[in-house]
């Protein structure tokens, strides 16, 4: 092997290793398909027959064929879909006894450890209950743990929890004076989106988290906080910037609860970030 072709080989094996880095910092770091996809955008099909060629005419190799539709650099994991079972239902009675019984923060979270209702809780590496000050007026709720969370075992540690301190701070706050949790308490594989009936599973314990916290106002962090806590299917666009009273218990008080744009989305969209100033404009001015 020539000196030239070996050091092309080397460069390629080096940006192969930094192409890998790039996709576990973004959290790509389980494979979710069977087949591998092409990272230049397009999948390559079978190359067609041949064409005939006169004799004496140069013989030129046929062009593979590419795809209508280029595949995309990062394809999210599908959440699996199936019907809700006698399981499932089993899964959410049994969380509502469990939550129900916690008489503090404390038995919650060792109910939350000790539930077998939800398959994440086999997948994760570390429970992720919660983080901040739960004597503060301020609690934020977010939607599941990434990779960052899943290793440390705390809620927004990552590069979108890194924003939404920044956020906060903007207005005066930070973890010692608000407290921040989600509604999904271990890391979906893939940071796939939890699914429906997963949720539902966990729900009753976020209920119960937020009613023994007891906060003066309610922060849903992302579509699946607000829709999850509000009931509704209105997607974040729509519910973002708006108040809306959620009621603490089955007959408990209401509370004034604020959705905005989760950190996450920011990243990918910055232009958001105006319309989520103004939002934490509206939380301060309750605050103060």
């Amino acid at each position: 092997m020539s000196q030239d072709a070996r050091t092309d080989q080397q460069l390629d094996s080096q940006q192969a290793l930094a192409l890998l880095k790039l996709y576990i910092e973004w959290g790509a770091d389980e494979a979710i398909e069977p087949t591998p996809q092409s990272r230049l955008g397009a999948t390559v099909l079978s190359a067609p027959a041949p064409a005939r060629v006169s004799a004496g005419a140069p013989s030129v190799p046929p062009a593979p064929q590419l795809s209508e539709q280029p595949t995309a650099l990062f394809r999210a994991a599908p959440a699996p879909a199936r019907a809700v079972g006698p399981a499932d239902q089993a899964a959410v009675l049994s969380a509502r006894e469990a939550a129900r019984a916690a008489p503090d923060l404390a038995a919650l979270r060792e109910a939350l450890a000790r539930f077998d209702g939800v398959s994440l809780s086999r997948t994760a590496t570390n429970l992720v209950f919660a983080d901040g000050n739960p004597a503060a007026k301020v609690m934020l709720v977010g939607e599941a743990p990434g990779a960052d969370e899943d290793r440390l075992g705390l809620p927004f540690v990552g590069v979108s929890g890194q924003l939404l301190d920044r956020m906060m701070a903007a207005i005066g706050l930070d973890r010692t004076s608000f407290y921040v949790t989600n509604v999904c308490f271990w890391r979906p594989p893939g940071n796939r989106k939890p699914t429906d009936i997963e949720l539902a599973a966990q729900k009753p314990f976020v209920e119960r988290h937020i009613e023994l916290v007891a906060p003066k106002v309610l922060v849903l962090v992302g579509a699946a906080a607000a829709q999850g806590l509000l009931g509704t299917t209105e997607g974040i666009t729509r519910l973002r910037g708006r108040w809306f009273q959620y009621r603490m218990g089955e007959a408990g008080p209401t509370i004034p609860a604020l959705p905005i744009f989760h950190p996450a989305y920011l990243l990918r969209q910055p232009a958001q970030k105006r319309e989520t100033w103004r939002d934490l404009l509206k939380l301060r001015e309750v605050l103060l």
